[in-house]
């Protein structure tokens, strides 16, 4: 006998396919929306495709948009001569909640991860060549995450890029606010120690 009707146990199955969300999760989610109204169930339907059908990848950046090119490449205001390079749209949000960056983005969809299939043929790397080949960029900091797999991915990029004259920046990384210094592990502790600075 099996433990769900087969429409119910579909739903828990595609729930569970999105990142973040385990058997549980997805099964407390699909009997959430069993529960909620036919209306309800319709908005989020209509929600999900609406997004799909209307977002799109920004031309310049590579930002997910409604409209190309995306708010922030196409604001005269931001400093057109910064680049900050992350790894997904996401990382965009994180980087403006600091409302201290007032210059452009490129996102790569992704880091490099061999094992994952993940080469630098799969990053979105070819119009970011193409925007500093007008010799307006003048710095691009790398914003990746700091795993091995972002690790790699800023060496890769600043050695691709440091022939062509732009200054490359990596972030700081290390301790964070807040934290006690006996919880850090030692590979956070040597970033720690090398983006040190002068007070």
């Amino acid at each position: 006998m099996k433990d769900y009707a087969e429409p119910l146990a579909r739903l828990i199955d595609e729930l569970k396919r999105l990142p973040g969300i385990g058997q549980k999760s997805a099964q407390r989610i699909a009997f959430h929306l069993e529960r909620s109204s036919r209306e309800d169930a319709e908005r989020l339907a209509a929600a999900i495709l609406d997004a799909k059908d209307k977002i799109r990848l920004c031309s310049v950046c590579n930002n997910l948009t409604e409209l190309d090119p995306c708010e922030y490449c196409a604001d005269p205001r931001r400093d057109g001569e910064v680049i900050c390079v992350v790894e997904t749209p996401y990382n965009v949000i994180s980087v403006e909640k600091t409302r201290e960056f007032r210059g452009q983005y490129h996102v790569l969809h992704g880091a490099l991860s061999p094992l994952q299939g993940m080469g630098p043929d799969q990053l979105k790397l070819k119009n970011l060549l193409e925007r500093l080949k007008g010799g307006k960029v003048k710095e691009l900091i790398i914003a990746t995450s700091p795993t091995v797999e972002g690790e790699a991915t800023a060496v890769y990029i600043s050695k691709l890029i440091k022939p062509l004259g732009v200054k490359v920046s990596r972030i700081a990384m290390g301790i964070p606010v807040g934290s006690e210094l006996e919880y850090a592990d030692e590979v956070t502790m040597v970033k720690a120690l090398e983006g040190r600075r002068e007070m």
